[in-house]
């Protein structure tokens, strides 16, 4: 059966027009979350990235009609057609680019997600789409574009197969979201309050460690520990130079600059392959530490990724590369590398670090000037219980990486076949 998919739906919430200013008021702090596109673009699922929110007040003004649970939300440009069903009875708001749609008793709402990330549902929209300058979907295109669907029950089978497996990757990502957050906790309780364990198992400071003052810090450190510029214990190397022939899909990995998540962890989504030459020497292996050496938009502290750094996940089979926007830095200390890793990622070595660039359009890291950052250095013994408790922490974050790429690559395997047909659920 088929049909157009305004036929389908009981509602289309359309909101995309509206602003806080528009309506008299102004983005919250807190209270209600305005969701737009920027926060469905991956595979359907949700991110949290650059969240705003709004008043109560305002939360009336704007959604005269509630997002409910259930609703599938749609992206409605740059690009079209990325959805996501909202499973939640958090009351939002729809803001940018986007719409919600509450399907009818022709269409299971998980289905109809589905059905809009398969490739014939792309197509129908990629075909529907108009615009100058920014392709796009307005309202009056889900007339025309059509939907093909079979009867309930197997619409039910295959729309609950699939949201299993979407389900199960949101799970996982929720959890290395939570190991990422207490290797950050624990930094800071270590290394910027001082309460790491000491010799009796006691948190350093609070139990009343020797703190010592320190000219060059201007700032008291805990006693016996060394302040150094950084670059006296590790080297770096820029990664491969490449070209569009040599990243057209075949080879091995390449981090990149679209690796790195805002915050600085890993982001599997962007990886590139590579099939140019290398040498030995830009091989990378699990656990080195890489570090961002381009700027990828305006300097801004908040979006900017320049002079972040993440550990390389254990997921790869073979050889693995970077490219010249990533540096690798080998350490001469190997305990010292995982507090570089949790340094490199704080907001004030960020900031630091975006003070050493040079270019025109795109700036890049001056990397004597990240030699030349000068911190604490701490004893051994320390380094060492951070770094077994943060080995373990990254074992894990991969373990988890590893078995969402095999639920997507399952999940998006069976799509196709379901949406036509091939493969049929008992």
């Amino acid at each position: 059966m088929s049909d157009v998919i305004s036929n389908c739906l009981d509602k289309i919430i359309d909101y995309r027009g509206k602003t806080p200013k528009k309506l008299g008021s102004e983005w919250s702090t807190f209270g209600y979350r305005a969701i737009s596109a920027d926060n469905v673009k991956f595979d359907g699922l949700y991110k949290l990235d650059s969240i705003r929110y709004v008043n109560e007040a305002l939360y009336k003004k704007w959604m005269k009609v509630e997002v409910k649970r259930g609703d599938v939300l749609l992206t409605s440009e740059a690009p079209a057609g990325q959805a996501l069903l909202w499973d939640s009875e958090e009351k939002i708001v729809l803001s940018q680019r986007l719409f919600g749609l509450r399907a009818n008793g022709k269409i299971y709402n998980k289905y109809l997600k589905y059905y809009l990330q398969s490739e014939t549902g792309q197509k129908e929209i990629a075909n529907k789409t108009s615009g100058s300058t920014v392709f796009g979907i307005s309202a009056k295109m889900f007339d025309l574009i059509k939907i093909h669907f079979p009867n309930m029950p197997r619409q039910i089978r295959i729309g609950d197969l699939l949201y299993t497996l979407d389900s199960k990757i949101g799970l996982n990502n929720r959890i290395n979201a939570q190991l990422e957050a207490m290797a950050k906790t624990l930094y800071d309780y270590w290394f910027v309050q001082f309460d790491f364990p000491d010799k009796n198992g006691k948190p350093y400071k609070s139990s009343g460690g020797k703190m010592v003052y320190d000219k060059q810090l201007k700032r008291k450190i805990p006693a016996g520990w060394e302040v150094s510029q950084i670059g006296k214990y590790f080297d770096s190397n820029r990664g491969v130079s490449y070209s569009s022939s040599t990243i057209n899909g075949k080879g091995i990995p390449m981090i990149n600059l679209a690796s790195f998540n805002i915050d600085g962890s890993y982001k599997h989504s962007g990886l590139k392959t590579y099939s140019g030459p290398y040498n030995e020497k830009k091989i990378l292996k699990p656990f080195d530490l890489v570090m961002c050496n381009t700027q990828q938009t305006a300097i801004d502290y908040d979006n900017d990724i320049i002079g972040k750094a993440f550990l390389i996940p254990d997921i790869f089979k073979g050889d693995i590369v970077s490219s010249h926007h990533v540096n690798s830095i080998k350490v001469k200390k190997e305990n010292l590398k995982y507090y570089l890793h949790r340094l490199f990622n704080t907001n004030h070595f960020h900031k630091y670090a975006a003070g050493y660039t040079n270019g025109t359009n795109i700036l890049g890291l001056v990397f004597i000037g990240i030699q030349k950052y000068t911190s604490e250095i701490p004893d051994d013994i320390t380094l060492g219980k951070f770094a077994k408790i943060m080995i373990g922490i990254e074992k894990q974050k991969s373990v988890i990486i590893k078995e969402n790429q095999q639920l997507a690559e399952l999940r998006d395997w069976l799509l196709p076949m379901l949406m036509n047909g091939q493969v049929s659920i008992k």
